[in-house]
C-alpha cells in the first residue's frame, strides 16, 4: 500500500508513534502523550502492580469510547473470576453499573478496578502477562511496541482487521471468539487467558511479542527507517 501511495504523493512513513521512553529512550522527557481525558490513577495502579509476581496480571481495557453490553461485561467479570489470575480492569464509572453485584466484592482479593490508568506504564510493568483489548489501533500499536501478548476482542471498524493481524500475522495473541449473540463467554475468555499465561503456545506468543518490540525499537532508534524518514522530511522542508 505504501509503495502504491508513494507513486502518487511524496510519502514517508514514521512510527510507531509511542513516547520515546518506552522504546528507544533517546528523549528523556518524552514519557507520555501529553494529554489525558480522565483523572489519573497512576500511583495506585503501579503500586498495586509492584506487589505482584512477574507475568501474573491480566490487564483489561476496552478504550475510552466503546461501551460493552451488560451481558458481555458480566461474562468478562466471571471469566476473570474463574481463571483466578490477578487483574487490572479499566472501566468508566458510567459502565460500572453493568457489573454483577457480587463481583466487586469477589474482585477485591485478586483485582483492581479503575476508571483510568497510565496504559503504557502498566503494559511495560513486569507483572503484566497479557492484555485483553478491543484492538483499537493505539492499544494494538502499544502492545506490539512494548512486547505484551494480546487477547483480542474486537468490536467494530478497523478493530476486526487489527485482531486478524495480532493473531494470524504477528502471532502475538489469541482471539476471543464470540457466540451467536456476539458475546465472548466466560469459558472462552478463561481459556484464552490460560493459553497465554500457562501454556507452551503462550510462551511462543510472548517470544513473538518480544521480537516485535525489538523491531519497533530498531526503526525509531537513531539510523532506523522511521528516524531516517523524519530527518529526510525535515531536510526537504528546510530546502523549500
Amino acid at each position: 500500500v505504501v509503495d502504491w501511495l508513494a507513486k502518487k504523493w511524496r510519502l514517508k512513513t514514521i512510527g510507531p508513534c509511542v513516547p520515546s521512553m518506552f522504546l528507544d529512550k533517546r528523549l528523556k522527557d518524552d514519557n507520555d502523550y501529553g494529554i489525558s481525558t480522565f483523572g489519573p490513577n497512576s500511583e495506585a495502579c503501579i503500586k498495586w502492580l509492584d506487589n505482584k509476581p512477574k507475568d501474573s496480571v491480566v490487564y483489561v481495557s476496552f478504550g475510552s469510547l466503546a461501551g460493552l453490553s451488560e451481558d458481555q461485561t458480566k461474562e468478562i467479570a466471571y471469566g476473570l473470576r474463574d481463571c483466578e489470575m490477578y487483574f487490572i480492569w479499566v472501566v468508566r464509572d458510567s459502565e460500572k453499573g453493568k457489573f454483577p453485584k457480587e463481583f466487586l466484592d469477589l474482585s477485591l482479593e485478586k483485582g483492581l478496578i479503575v476508571n483510568w490508568c497510565p496504559q503504557l506504564q502498566v503494559l511495560t510493568h513486569e507483572a503484566v502477562g497479557c492484555f485483553v483489548t478491543h484492538c483499537g489501533w493505539n492499544s494494538t500499536l502499544e502492545a506490539l511496541s512494548v512486547g505484551v501478548p494480546v487477547i483480542a476482542m474486537p468490536l467494530w471498524t478497523d478493530q476486526i482487521t487489527n485482531a486478524k493481524f495480532i493473531v494470524d500475522v504477528w502471532k502475538i495473541g489469541v482471539k476471543g471468539i464470540a457466540d451467536e449473540k456476539g458475546v465472548v463467554r466466560r469459558e472462552t475468555l478463561k481459556d484464552c487467558i490460560m493459553e497465554i499465561m500457562e501454556t507452551e503456545k503462550g510462551n511462543e506468543m510472548k517470544k513473538n511479542a518480544v521480537n516485535w518490540k525489538s523491531l519497533a525499537k530498531i526503526v525509531v532508534d537513531e539510523g532506523g527507517s522511521s528516524d531516517k524518514n523524519i530527518v529526510e522530511f525535515l531536510n526537504e522542508l528546510t530546502l523549500r
